[in-house]
């Protein structure tokens, strides 16, 4: 891990940038800030047998998804009793940044996902959190192309559907 992160730090910090575009304006965390937490949380998985760099990306875009929504959990804490609604919408249709009840939201979504389907809730994280193509999705997942493309239209109608809000 220490001679990886020099070489991925700039992509890392991409990554992280991107995730932080999805989040509120005032957030606290920079992106050179949540690579570093990030890091944190990788050093602590010496165990992992990197397999290659769409691997190694899948895990830190998980990293830094758990960070945000750790991160929004507390916030939510602060503000307990508030009503919300939530939608699912990609980060180039959003207009403004998700309410940290929708981060949440989403997180939810993805362990009941994880629940029924684990690949299918990992494709998720993969594709959406990630940025990863299909064809380094489906390397990581060890099925075929696809396969990939088949789980993430069931994923996404899924999600679609848990977080739509009530009419």
């Amino acid at each position: 891990m220490e001679r990886l992160l020099p070489v991925v730090y700039e992509e890392l910090k991409v990554l992280a940038a991107s995730y932080l575009r999805r989040e509120r304006v005032d957030h606290t965390l920079s992106p050179t800030g949540l690579v570093h937490e990030a890091y944190l949380k990788l050093v602590d998985q010496r165990s992992v047998g990197w397999e290659g760099r769409s691997h190694f990306f899948g895990i830190a875009a998980q990293a830094m998804r758990r960070i945000l929504v750790d991160h929004a959990r507390r916030r939510i804490a602060k503000k307990r009793g508030r009503q919300f609604q939530v939608t699912l919408d990609t980060a180039a249709e959003r207009a403004g940044a998700p309410p940290d009840e929708e981060v949440a939201a989403v997180d939810e979504a993805l362990a009941r996902l994880a629940a029924l389907d684990p690949r299918q809730a990992r494709l998720v994280e993969l594709r959406y959190f990630a940025g990863l193509s299909i064809e380094e999705a489906a390397d990581v997942l060890g099925v075929s192309p696809a396969t990939v493309k088949r789980d993430w239209v069931l994923a996404r109608a899924w999600l679609q559907r848990e977080l739509r809000p009530e009419a």
